[in-house]
């Protein structure tokens, strides 16, 4: 939980700092990749770490996360420039990939089903607390202290987490020597790093369709091929294609990424909403993501206790239910709707998010053996994360095209002074052609979810079933049976 707690605050705390670290070491220009870098990074190698902590142990892969990660905060603590301040935030990245997957990869290891289901729904905590406390902090240090203390901070959660890991997590020594694939982890990374920028950077469909995107997009489905090809043949693959063969692992990966493209859509565009069409401040915009975030934790929570009486299909499907409606309610919002309807829309959506995350990623821990359960945690991560960078990405260019003819003034809508100063009859024009393009967003949202739930209802019925838990108590069982023989 300290190790998670570091992705967590990352992922709220910075924001909040942004403007000023802007401010400050200037490059406004090079705004989004302070974000991008994060991203791009700490999206690709998940499923390496995940692989590698299958290969050497969860304890050495999740330090030496946290190291890089640590590592990385530093310097971004010590940047006097943006493009040290974003090179900083790569390898800040790079330990990050480490952070969530492993966690809830040890959490796989060290507890039982029915543990394990209450323990996923704490860990959802740290992100609820992260999202309340994250941004508050963030203000303070920003104001009270330097930027750089945002990244300073990390440092002595990060060394505690690593102490604590390094003390209290015991693990089996490894006498075979692991082979690695590095074929494979190369050819993988440069694929998903090429189709990472191709759709950071195409923020229209007219770039999409450039010949040098086109030409990248190529490349990318080549060394994906390739990458195929090399999987196949490796001694002990990156990605086992066998884990394909498994219904629950397979059905979890898909609605982890179609549910991802909502999720990080409504993270997106919902503070959008806010500042552009109803013309609130950019921190009341912000907070509407707090109801959202809470009735996740909540969600978690609950479905963690409901998920060993009821199974994960009817929990899958009732999130993604909850999920739908609100999409489709975020679709049918205008500027007159209350304050208090657009809440609750995010509330539904923010529950059925919890139920849909957490029941997925127990599933696919349990139905796999343990040598495959970092690799599986790993691949039901990196999915979401996909999912979402890439929906954001199209969804981008949905947006960019609805306000194609505004090319002058759409960015009026989220400053407040331009917004002042902007005729009235413009600004309503505007405001109009924003509300109708994200009524098409959250529409298209809401048709992601509906394609998510057709996949759902290929999980099995019944109750979660454990593959490694079962091998536990035969071993269990057989140590005892070993005891007692003596007495027989």
């Amino acid at each position: 939980m300290t190790g998670m707690l570091l992705a967590a605050l990352e992922a709220t705390v910075v924001g909040t700092a942004m403007p000023t670290i802007v401010a400050a070491l200037g490059g406004l220009a090079h705004y989004s990749w302070v974000f991008s870098a994060y991203l791009l990074t700490s999206t690709v190698t998940v499923p390496i770490w995940g692989k590698l902590s299958d290969l050497f142990g969860r304890r050495p892969m999740f330090q030496i996360g946290i190291a890089v990660f640590v590592l990385g905060s530093a310097a971004c603590g010590f940047a006097h420039s943006m493009t040290f301040l974003i090179v900083a935030r790569a390898v800040q990245g790079l330990g990050a990939g480490a952070l969530v997957p492993l966690a809830m990869t040890i959490i796989g290891d060290i507890y039982t089903l029915e543990q394990r289901a209450k323990m996923q729904g704490l860990f959802s905590g740290v992100w609820g607390l992260a999202s309340v406390v994250g941004p508050l902090i963030g203000g303070f240090i920003t104001d009270q202290w330097s930027w750089r203390w945002v990244f300073y901070l990390n440092l002595p959660v990060g060394i505690a987490a690593a102490i604590i890991i390094g003390i209290a997590l015991v693990e089996e020594k490894r006498e075979e020597r692991p082979k690695i694939d590095y074929a494979g982890a190369f050819v993988l990374t440069a694929a998903v790093t090429i189709l990472l920028l191709v759709f950071t950077e195409g923020s229209s469909p007219r770039a999409l369709l450039e010949p040098g995107v086109l030409a990248l997009m190529v490349l990318v489905v080549v060394l994906f091929a390739l990458f195929a090809r090399i999987e196949r043949r490796a001694p002990d693959p990156v990605v086992p294609f066998s884990l394909f063969r498994n219904r629950v692992v397979t059905v979890s990966i898909i609605v982890g990424f179609l549910a991802g493209v909502a999720m990080f859509a409504a993270i997106t565009f919902v503070p959008l909403l806010a500042q552009g069409v109803l013309g609130t401040s950019a921190t009341a915009a912000g907070s509407l993501l707090t109801p959202l975030l809470l009735s996740w934790v909540l969600s978690s929570i609950v479905g963690g206790r409901l998920l060993i009486k009821l199974g994960s299909r009817p929990l899958v499907i009732a999130g993604l239910a909850l999920m739908i409606a609100g999409f489709f309610a975020l679709a049918a919002f205008h500027k007159t709707t209350p304050w208090s309807v657009l809440v609750f829309d995010l509330v539904i959506i923010g529950a059925g998010l919890g139920l849909v995350m957490l029941t997925l990623l127990i599933a696919a821990q349990h139905s796999v053996p343990r040598e495959q359960l970092g690799i599986t945690t790993s691949l039901n991560q990196f999915s979401r994360s996909i999912g979402g960078a890439l929906g954001v990405a199209l969804l981008g260019a949905v947006l960019a095209s609805g306000l194609a003819s505004f090319s002058d003034n759409p960015n009026a809508l989220v400053n407040a002074e331009a917004r002042a100063h902007m005729p009235q009859a413009t600004l309503v024009q505007l405001q109009h052609a924003l509300e109708g393009t994200l009524h098409n967003i959250f529409l298209i949202c809401a048709i992601i979810v509906v394609l998510s739930l057709l996949f759902a209802l290929a999980l099995p019925g019944g109750k979660v079933e454990s593959a490694h838990t079962e091998r536990m108590m035969m071993a269990e069982m057989t140590t005892i049976d070993a005891e007692h023989e003596p007495e027989c």
